[in-house]
């Protein structure tokens, strides 16, 4: 009888071929024009002149994982949806240029193979491709003993957009008058996570099952692990419109970070905080005992995306967004800026952060 040295070294080849079984289904749903080849080959194919329309096309491509969100996957042992965050930290990076989304490839890493909590994952990535409306064309899982704990995975992704040059969006397109509009996000996103834990575990010693009163009784690791909010099929149609001249994606850094990366530096933004601020960045607030920077610079604070519009177009796009299932705030505009002044001024209760 054959022995299989790979496998007593820690590496189960049949798992992986179980697991290659479970989700033939959950990839096969995000199927979409252009998608070519099948699981199991070795590249991932994606057919660009199918799609026709575009006569000078530019590939925008993002990566990203989640972070140490999984580390609340993994305390919760729920799976299902981190797969969603690893979705949209690319789907919302490709669109933040103007990019439709077309393709995504994940690849996850663990110490033991277990096709069953496997199969969870990559059923939130296909519901994440499924919002954003890209097909999954590849993946890799790697089974790597030693390198992680039998339990644990890591999972991060790829994927690819396609935008008409002329519609690429990038920091020449805002204008001083520029109004800017704020999308709710869906709580913390997938960014500030080190943080987040120190602060309700470490130092305050929640558990991730307690129910806060300060989260009307939700569980606060159901809280964490809400997933990241995909904005693709409700502003892309704005962007192909031409109706937004830039787009911000509130990720690592917040608000104060990002929204100056999507504009020239000879423009400044003035936002003035006046959407509610979810329950989670208040808690947070409360325990870490953080200041106002501490907050708009590490988490989005409720604001998950942010459009610059022309004045003029403001009041149509709201209504877009609104009638699109999105909650969304004017919040601040754009104006040129002088060479002693910072790029962004957030004014929250009266005063500016500094």
């Amino acid at each position: 009888m054959k022995t299989n040295r790979y496998q007593k070294a820690g590496v189960n080849i049949e798992a992986g071929n179980q697991l290659v079984d479970q989700i033939k289904k959950d990839v096969q749903s995000t199927q979409r024009i252009g998608a070519a080849g099948k699981i199991g080959d070795f590249g991932g194919m994606f057919d660009l002149s199918v799609l026709g329309r575009y006569q000078q096309p530019i590939l925008v491509s993002g990566t990203d994982g989640v972070g140490t969100k999984l580390m609340i996957a993994q305390m919760m042992d729920q799976h299902s949806t981190i797969g969603i965050d690893c979705v949209a930290m690319c789907a919302n990076d490709i669109l933040a240029q103007g990019a439709e989304p077309l393709f995504f490839l994940d690849y996850i890493a663990t110490g033991k193979n277990d096709p069953d909590k496997l199969a969870k994952v990559v059923k939130g990535v296909a519901a994440g491709c499924r919002q954003a409306g890209m097909a999954i064309i590849g993946g890799e899982t790697a089974e790597m003993p030693g390198m992680y704990p039998k339990d644990e995975y890591d999972i991060a992704g790829f994927g690819t957009g396609i935008v008409e040059q002329n519609r690429l969006l990038t920091t020449e397109n805002p204008q001083a008058g520029d109004v800017l509009i704020g999308i709710a996000s869906s709580g913390l996103h997938s960014n500030g996570f080190s943080l987040v834990r120190q602060i309700l575990f470490d130092e305050a010693g929640f558990k991730v099952t307690d129910r806060l009163d300060e989260l009307d009784g939700k569980a606060l690791g159901e809280e964490l692990l809400t997933p990241t909010k995909i904005y693709v099929k409700s502003v892309l149609p704005l962007v192909k419109a031409g109706q937004v001249h830039g787009i911000a994606h509130i990720t690592g850094g917040g608000l104060l970070e990002n929204v100056p990366r999507m504009f020239a530096s000879d423009l400044k933004a003035e936002v003035t905080v006046n959407w509610p601020i979810p329950a989670i960045f208040n808690l947070l607030q409360k325990q870490g005992n953080l200041n106002w920077h501490d907050c708009f610079l590490t988490f989005n604070m409720g604001v998950g995306l942010v459009l610059t519009v022309a004045s003029q177009n403001a009041d149509a796009v709201l209504e877009h967004l609104q009638a699109n299932g999105e909650t969304a705030w004017m919040i601040g505009k754009l104006s040129k800026r002088s060479a002693d002044e910072t790029s962004i001024k957030v004014l929250i209760e009266g005063g500016e952060i500094e």
